[in-house]
C-alpha cells in the first residue's frame, strides 16, 4: 500500500462564486490579506512584513485562529498560529496568489490564491488551494498515525478545505456586494 502522503499533488481543489462587482473591484478586496479575517475561516488578518502590499515577492505575517471542533481527532494546531507567505502572482483584476513559507522562509508546495473573470456586468471569483509534496506540518500531523489514519486525515482535511473554500467564497461576496 502506497504512503498517501507522498502523493502529489496531496490537494487540489477549488471553488467559484459570481459577485456582483467588476474584477477590479473583487482583486482590490481579495489582494488586501490584511483584511482576511473579514472571510477567512482561519485567518484572523495579519500585516506584510517585507515588500510593498500584495506585490508579488512581498510577505504577509498571517495571525491564525483554529478551534477544538476542526478535525477534533487529529493533532493539530489548536488556538492562535502565525504563518508567512510570499506573493507568487498579483495581476489587479486577473489574479493573485501567495505560497505558504517554511519558519526558515523557504518556499513550500503550498499556494493559495484567487481569479477573477468577468462574466456579465459582474464577474466570477475562484478561490484555489494547491498542496503538492505534503508540508512539514502535514508530515508532523501524520507523523504517529498508520495508513488507515493518514487516509483518514486526508479525506476529513480535504473535507474541511471544501468547506473554507466554499465559506470564504460566500463571505467575501457578502463583504463587497454589501459595500
Amino acid at each position: 500500500m502506497t504512503n498517501i502522503i507522498e502523493t502529489s499533488p496531496l490537494f487540489e481543489l477549488r471553488a467559484d462564486i459570481s459577485v456582483n462587482a467588476t474584477p477590479e473591484e473583487v482583486y482590490a478586496v481579495v489582494s488586501d490579506l490584511p483584511r482576511s479575517a473579514e472571510w477567512s475561516p482561519e485567518c484572523m488578518g495579519g500585516e506584510w512584513i517585507s515588500g510593498a502590499p500584495s506585490a508579488v515577492g512581498s510577505i504577509f505575517r498571517g495571525e491564525n485562529l483554529r478551534s477544538e471542533q476542526v478535525v477534533a481527532w487529529a493533532p493539530l494546531v489548536r488556538g492562535t498560529w502565525y504563518t508567512e507567505a510570499r506573493v507568487t502572482a498579483a495581476e489587479p483584476g486577473r489574479t493573485f496568489r501567495w505560497m505558504m513559507l517554511t519558519h526558515a522562509q523557504e518556499d513550500q508546495e503550498s499556494v493559495w490564491g484567487f481569479d477573477v473573470a468577468a462574466d456579465g456586468s459582474g464577474s466570477v471569483l475562484t478561490h484555489h488551494f494547491r498542496m503538492g509534496k505534503a508540508t512539514a506540518g502535514i508530515h508532523k500531523i501524520v507523523a504517529d498515525l498508520d495508513e488507515a489514519g493518514r487516509r483518514k486525515f486526508v479525506d476529513d482535511w480535504t473535507a474541511k478545505l471544501v468547506q473554507d473554500l466554499d465559506a470564504t467564497l460566500s463571505r467575501i461576496k457578502d463583504v463587497i456586494e454589501k459595500a
